[in-house]
């Protein structure tokens, strides 16, 4: 078992959003209550090619740990020969596969969540990971509950996960073709955490520590991923571990410690020279910046 949820551990995720939890983001989240950090996926191909725009998507720092870079591609070989660079450069905790994600620039490529309509291809893909790196870190997997309503195979999905090597999984509880529309469908979710013997994370409209709880309690999974939540509110750790305590909501956060952050990490991204100088830096974080208010 994966060490972060040993001894009756709930573990908080922070989900990998591209353009959103770079180096800086997971920073401040570790510092209000998340347990476990994804990197932005990268792409298999632009790490074998050692494209420096790339790499830079896989950075963390040692305070962030356990950690794990997210991974995307079609071509189990190629897919395990990114995992063993990332490896030797960064020592990840574990390595992530992408199945998940929706974007057609993602899709259009046979990556993310189209793999989930041809099981034998994801199953390729998981084992050429596992079979590579399996043996340094662990192997693990993020998906969707299907293609679209009339193809949800999660179920199947996990099984075939669980055959390939894979340690934990983490659900998001909608189709592709939802995207991000729509409700989360948690009885997928739970179904899938009594159908593989697995962790199995669920992701999807956990706004608050009330969510957690109620997911924790209807369902088996054995962690959450929060996503969009954290955007706007970094802050939903630390409340969601509060209210798994006592039961009761934390206070608000004032505006002025809204405010703080904010300045922060807007001083943090410039530092950080991810987005270059001061004036670009600020032009990448105008998005992120909305999102608190």
């Amino acid at each position: 078992m994966l060490p972060w949820f040993q001894r009756g551990a709930f573990p908080l995720y922070l989900a990998p959003m591209a353009g959103v939890t770079d180096v800086v983001f997971r920073s401040i989240c570790k510092e209000l209550g998340a347990d476990v950090m994804v990197t932005e996926f990268v792409s298999s191909e632009g790490i074998i090619q050692q494209d420096e725009r790339t790499r830079k998507y896989t950075e963390f720092t040692d305070e962030q740990r356990p950690v794990g870079v997210q991974l995307f591609g079609a071509d189990g070989k190629r897919m395990g020969e990114a995992a063993r660079k990332i490896i030797d450069w960064k020592q990840p905790d574990f390595i992530d596969i992408n199945f998940g994600c929706p974007v057609n620039k993602v899709v259009s490529k046979n990556g993310g969540s189209s793999l989930l309509r041809d099981c034998p291809v994801l199953a390729s893909v998981a084992r050429g990971v596992a079979e590579a790196v399996g043996e340094q870190v662990p192997v693990t997997a993020k998906i969707r509950i299907g293609w679209d309503e009339d193809s949800i195979n999660a179920p199947e999905v996990c099984s075939v996960l669980e055959g390939s090597g894979m340690q934990a999984i983490s659900i998001h509880g909608r189709t592709r073709s939802q995207g991000y529309r729509g409700e989360a469908n948690w009885e997928v979710i739970d179904q899938c955490s009594q159908h593989v013997s697995l962790p199995v994370i669920g992701n999807g409209d956990l706004l608050s520590g009330e969510d957690i709880r109620r997911r924790r309690e209807s369902t088996g999974v054995s962690g959450v991923m929060i996503g969009r939540a954290a955007m706007q509110n970094p802050w939903v750790f630390q409340q969601a571990k509060s209210y798994l305590e006592t039961g009761r909501d934390s206070r608000p956060i004032p505006l002025t410690e809204r405010w703080s952050l904010i300045t922060r990490h807007c001083r943090l991204a410039i530092a950080s020279n991810r987005y270059g100088n001061e004036k670009q830096s600020m032009m990448a974080m105008r998005s992120r910046l909305m999102a608190y208010c």
